[in-house]
């Protein structure tokens, strides 16, 4: 793979999240909705990372981005490093650059993303017109050809339609054509795939994987779906109310796993080798995130607790060769 040949050579990493906070001041008081989150891109990566629903994964996306309203968010803690420099630091005409020129993002819902008021093609074009400095003519004209290259049929006549007018999948690529626009080094996909049919999601995904390998940028995909991770991440990252409780190499995290929760996650999976299997459910739910125990968050689900999981918070552990995870067993659990 090209990220593996990037990391021997000794490039560094494209992005670093170090030890990154967000909470929010609601009337309920005080909710950390994102705690000491740590990960990293590199150059020419696919790194997957795999949440629930309501456990930071959208807060973490905006927060690289410096969307998150403040109020009532707040970045408390932690740095989120491009090409070394810390974007938490920028001013905010600096990440007005950043955003869709450098790190573009896809949104969950491309209906409440994209403007009714305004065509596709103009919302393409005034991406490029703004960070290419293109007239509107020829903003237009790539338009059209970045919703050809994304793969929608009658892309002259499509630029000219309101968002309302495209069907759910072509609208995700509409956005698609949108974050591609300026050829940004890094893709943050935010569940690009709710709310569209089996066939629709397979096609927007193999789409994103054909314009990464042919650009060469990196992606941070966002999802609940292992399966997904499994046939496009090169990296895993395991979030769990918030907070990263492993991370690895994709093949690592699958078959070497070591945090209760990512074997819990793994044995709910269907498989087709073993038709008769009963999935297996984790027990409980996850923990409101304004009370909190010191300890592992997980905690109040495990069958392998010990008496200082609700207690203290675990350690960090290297598994192996960029693979961490965050608890106090030793042991892995395959």
């Amino acid at each position: 793979m090209k990220s593996e040949t990037n990391r021997s050579s000794g490039e560094g990493a494209l992005l670093e999240v170090r030890d990154l906070s967000v909470s929010f001041h609601l009337m309920e008081g005080r909710v950390a909705a994102v705690s000491r989150v740590n990960l990293s891109l590199f150059p020419g990566e696919v790194l997957g990372v795999v949440v629930q629903s309501g456990c930071g994964k959208s807060v973490t996306a905006r927060a690289i981005l410096r969307i998150i309203p403040i109020p009532p968010g707040d970045i408390e803690r932690g740095q989120v490093l491009f090409q070394g420099r810390d974007l938490l630091t920028f001013s905010n005409k600096e990440m007005e650059k950043v955003r869709g020129g450098k790190i573009s993002m896809i949104f969950q819902e491309p209906m409440t993303s994209l403007n009714p008021a305004y065509t596709v093609g103009d919302q393409i074009a005034e991406v490029l017109r703004f960070h290419r400095g293109q007239d509107k003519k020829n903003a237009l004209k790539q338009a059209v050809e970045m919703l050809s290259k994304v793969e929608i049929p009658d892309p002259v006549r499509r630029a000219r339609s309101y968002p309302y007018q495209l069907s759910g999948g072509m609208r995700q690529r509409a956005m698609i054509a949108m974050a591609l626009a300026c050829q940004p080094r890094i893709l943050i996909a935010d569940e690009p795939t709710t709310a569209l049919d089996v066939t629709t999601q397979a096609q927007i995904l193999r789409l994103i994987k054909e314009l990464q390998t042919s650009s060469g940028m990196s992606v941070m995909l966002i999802t609940h779906n292992l399966g997904v991770v499994a046939s496009l991440a090169d990296q895993v990252v395991i979030m769990y109310a918030g907070r990263v409780v492993e991370q690895g190499p994709t093949r690592a995290i699958f078959y070497k796993h070591h945090h209760p929760y990512t074997n819990g996650l793994l044995r709910s999976l269907p498989r087709l080798d073993q038709a008769q299997r009963e999935l297996i459910e984790i027990p409980g739910t996850v923990p409101r995130l304004e009370k909190m125990s010191p300890g592992c968050a997980f905690a109040n689900r495990c069958d392998r607790a010990l008496a200082k999981c609700t207690a203290e918070p675990p350690p960090t552990r290297q598994i192996g060769p960029r693979h961490y995870s965050t608890c106090w067993l030793e042991a892995n659990l395959p």
